[in-house]
């Protein structure tokens, strides 16, 4: 009983050489089309893999979102301190105290006469560069509002005129009034 059964028939003669080879050759190629490799992964742990690696491509969006959104704002900041830097109105030699406010805490900037008078009339403005404060023009501060507001902390812009708030300004006073 050492022979198979293909051989067997072959003694008898029931079956042809030719046939044999046939069958042999037939067999080979259905268990490679099959593939040897036994069960595939459970329906389940695939789900879970999938499942996982949705998760995980969520989570990297989500982080280079957050990455993208800081290197953003870091690049609008160097822009702002750039813009302050090559503006700023340089204030050697002030001996003119301009005092304002930074919060709650009072600052104090020495300027010129000019510096000061530009200051006051709103062509001048003191806007905050990190720990420094420097004066800029006021189209630079106009800029500098544009993008972060916090950073302008004096700016006297000049009113709109008085006759536009007034509200007795219809009203002429007579010239004979004595107080």
């Amino acid at each position: 009983m050492g022979n198979s059964l293909q051989e067997q028939l072959l003694k008898a003669g029931l079956v042809s050489e030719q046939r044999l080879k046939e069958s042999r050759t037939d067999k080979r190629k259905t268990v490679k089309r099959s593939g040897k490799r036994g069960p595939g992964p459970d329906e389940a742990a695939r789900r879970a893999a999938e499942q996982g690696r949705a998760e995980k491509a969520a989570r990297d969006r989500e982080l280079n979102r957050q990455r993208q959104e800081e290197a953003a704002r870091r690049a609008r900041e160097n822009e702002l301190r750039q813009l302050i830097h090559t503006h700023r109105v340089v204030r050697e030699g002030g001996d003119l105290p301009y005092n304002f406010t930074d919060g709650r805490t009072l600052k104090r900037l020495y300027v010129n006469k000019d510096q000061h008078a530009r200051l006051v009339d709103g062509r001048l403005a003191v806007v905050r560069q990190d720990t420094f404060y420097e004066l800029v023009p006021a189209e630079i501060a106009e800029r500098v509002r544009a993008r972060d507001p916090g950073l302008v902390l004096v700016w006297n812009q000049p009113d709109q005129g008085p006759e536009a708030e007034d509200p007795y300004a219809e009203f002429k006073v007579p010239d004979d009034l004595m107080w």
